[in-house]
């Protein structure tokens, strides 16, 4: 492993892992001997990573070198803890970990004063139940929607019918029970929401919609608002 991914990894769980971390867990996560990862500590130091602790004692993270000092208010930082926790409660796993992941970066950024709002958030989200797991890996339809690529499913509807169709992936939206697939179905030529938990199987395709996602997404989700009451209207991330 070169130098500076294994330096990478050290940073990662420095910020993932919580804190005092042990020299023997770090090591462990980066694969490192114990004298190995006391020069990387060091290297990361004179780089301009304030990481607090020693030998014996644990480390923590104080200041991360890769990413810029952050400022929020108080009430940002409980939007963010909140929205964050959110994300893993209701997220398949690869989600729910970058969430975590997420948050770390952020906190390691933080003043000390606003580290401990953030760690001490009074704003918490807690499932008596937990989302039953989609029968198809979510991460793969996440990655045909970034790509723009046509994917073929097997989808069983309310009546227990199946159909194979080729669609054309816009969005997932997490609602309170289920994840709804947002695609323009080649069969009925038209848009479609489409349950992800009746998708029972699909492939991605070598066929390319780009760069037709966005416009297609922003003109779905137009005619969704159409006839659908102000409270329920759905927005495009970042508008």
């Amino acid at each position: 492993m070169a130098r500076s991914d294994r330096l990478f990894r050290l940073l990662q769980a420095l910020r993932t892992l919580p804190s005092p971390v042990t020299a023997a867990r770090l090591a462990e996560e980066t694969g490192v001997s114990l004298r190995s990862l006391y020069r990387d500590i060091d290297s990361l130091r004179a780089a301009g990573a304030v990481i607090d602790g020693e030998r014996g004692f644990g480390y923590r993270l104080t200041e991360d070198i890769a990413l810029p000092p952050q400022t929020f208010t108080r009430l940002e930082i409980e939007a963010l803890v909140l929205g964050l926790a959110e994300v893993q409660h209701m997220g398949e796993p690869d989600l729910a970990a970058a969430a975590r992941a997420v948050l770390s970066k952020i906190t390691a950024t933080l003043p000390d004063r606003l580290q401990r709002q953030a760690l001490h958030a009074v704003s918490q989200v807690y499932r008596f139940d937990k989302r039953d797991p989609p029968p198809v890996d979510v991460s793969l339809l996440r990655e045909a929607s970034w790509q723009e690529r046509a994917v073929v499913i097997g989808y069983v509807d309310a009546g227990g019918q199946r159909t194979d169709r080729q669609v054309l992936p816009l969005a997932i939206v997490y609602l309170e029970r289920v994840l709804v697939l947002l695609a323009w179905c080649c069969l009925r030529e038209g848009y479609r929401k489409f349950r992800v938990d009746r998708i029972v199987d699909f492939s991605m395709t070598e066929e390319s919609f780009r760069p037709r996602r966005v416009p297609m997404l922003r003109e779905f989700i137009a005619y969704l608002n159409a006839g659908a009451p102000e409270t329920s209207k759905m927005k495009l991330s970042g508008q």
